[in-house]
């Protein structure tokens, strides 16, 4: 099951912004450097074995003495055609600052002359995907589409969560997942688990005497997949929102416990021993609904096919499921009206598949009725997933390709992961290994 889920990822993989100049915010580091008179030193980039890309410039930082020596007076003067004013100065390490980039270290090279050294690296994003049941439109509109774009822009690390459902990895393949959930686990009050929305109502349908413990505890093995990689952002649903805030209170508690000047006599660096990660949840395609109930979300587990658009349903099916789904008798469509539930549903759709704006959507499509609007949508569907059914074909055609693509992945995984599972021991006082 594995390889099909993986096949879906398409094109993904651990990659890194191009160039500086592409960096997030809109900031161009080489223009700001190349107008202030930095000097690149070093620029290292490695794919494989280290996930952070470190680089460092020297910067003439502005001389706030005056000097006698001649050397110095040419460097000042150097200096001074390059950063003309303090304002410059602070202009580019605020640059730094919003890109992630951080001073480390200042060190004097003359008289009035600082050296300025600074890293820098992508912020981390960690989620995973469940592999049962088949991936369906609202996984991809919700999560997988948004990771395409996200390697772009940040280090990610996408995995299989086997161990849920009893770089891309499958996590049982990393020991450490477990590991540290049951460490976490003796830092977790029972009353924090006693109060997740998801364990209530599926415990209540099944009663006590069918609902396992790692209903309960699922939580903790969700922290420990997201705290073990020290994420800085973590996708998420609204329906996920509780499940993240109890995992940046239990990394707050423990970097609480067992943190800081603790942790640093026995023996470790201090300081917090987890990243607390923040949630980033997509404007548009966070939650996909039903097809037969707009006020449910498209799920994997739903009785009926006929709620979902699967990936790999062929043009018949996706055009025999729009023409069936659930509709209203309302004149006319519009997005974000209470009472039209599926209408704003299927508007919603429309626009993340064809990239349309909101706006474009509504100019379009406002005077249609469903009658002219179900083939527009249907015909999109189809071209949209037309590319993506062609490109699962030839990965699931190369199972050794997967196999490879799955070992890489887990092996680069535990590199990270050891690190942070070892402090984690130390921290809470174990002997080491």
């Amino acid at each position: 099951m594995g390889r099909s889920i993986l096949s879906h990822f398409f094109v993904l993989s651990n990659t890194y912004p191009r160039s500086i100049s592409s960096l997030p915010c809109g900031v161009h580091l080489s223009k700001c450097l190349s107008r202030m008179g930095a000097v690149q030193q070093q620029r290292r980039v490695r794919r494989g074995e280290n996930f952070r890309c470190l680089c460092s410039f020297a910067v003439s930082e502005p001389s706030t003495s005056a000097t006698s020596s001649s050397s110095a007076g040419r460097n000042s003067a150097e200096t001074a055609s390059h950063i003309s004013s303090l304002m410059d100065y602070e202009i580019l390490l605020y640059n730094l600052d919003i890109m992630g980039m951080e001073v480390t270290e200042k060190c004097s090279v003359a008289a009035g002359v600082n050296m300025i050294v600074f890293s820098y690296y992508w912020k981390r994003i960690v989620s995973g995907v469940q592999p049962t049941g088949s991936i369906h439109l609202g996984n991809y509109l919700g999560a997988i589409k948004n990771w395409i774009d996200l390697q772009n822009t940040y280090e990610t690390l996408f995995f299989i969560v086997d161990l849920h459902a009893a770089s891309v990895f499958v996590q049982s393949h990393v020991r450490a997942h477990v590991e540290l959930m049951w460490l976490l686990s003796s830092a977790t009050p029972i009353g924090w688990l006693n109060r997740m929305i998801q364990f209530k109502e599926k415990s209540r349908k099944a009663g006590d005497e069918n609902v396992g413990v790692a209903l309960l505890t699922y939580p903790v093995l969700m922290a420990s997949d997201i705290l073990l990689y020290q994420s800085d952002f973590v996708p998420v649903g609204e329906d996920q929102k509780q499940h993240l805030e109890l995992t940046r209170e239990l990394a707050e508690r423990v970097n609480y416990l067992y943190g800081g000047r603790k942790w640093k006599k026995l023996g470790g660096r201090g300081g917090a021993i987890f990243k607390v990660p923040e949630p980033l949840i997509p404007p548009t395609g966070a939650r996909v609904m039903s097809l037969t109930d707009g006020l449910s979300k498209m799920s994997k587990s739903a009785p009926s096919d006929q709620s979902r658009i699967n990936l790999l349903d062929p043009k018949d099916v996706i055009s025999n499921k729009i023409k069936r789904c659930k509709t209203d008798s309302f004149p006319g469509l519009e997005f974000d009206n209470p009472e039209r539930p599926e209408c704003n549903n299927l508007l919603s759709i429309y626009q993340l598949i064809t990239s349309k704006t909101k706006q474009e959507v509504v100019e379009e499509c406002q005077d249609m009725n469903w009658g002219s609007f179900k083939p527009l949508l249907t015909d999109a569907l189809v071209d949209h997933l037309h590319p993506i059914q062609t490109r699962y074909a030839e990965i699931m055609s190369d199972t050794a390709y997967l196999d490879n693509i799955l070992a890489e992945g887990a092996s680069k995984a535990t590199a990270i992961a050891d690190v942070t599972l070892s402090n984690v021991y130390q921290a809470m006082g174990f002997l080491r290994r």
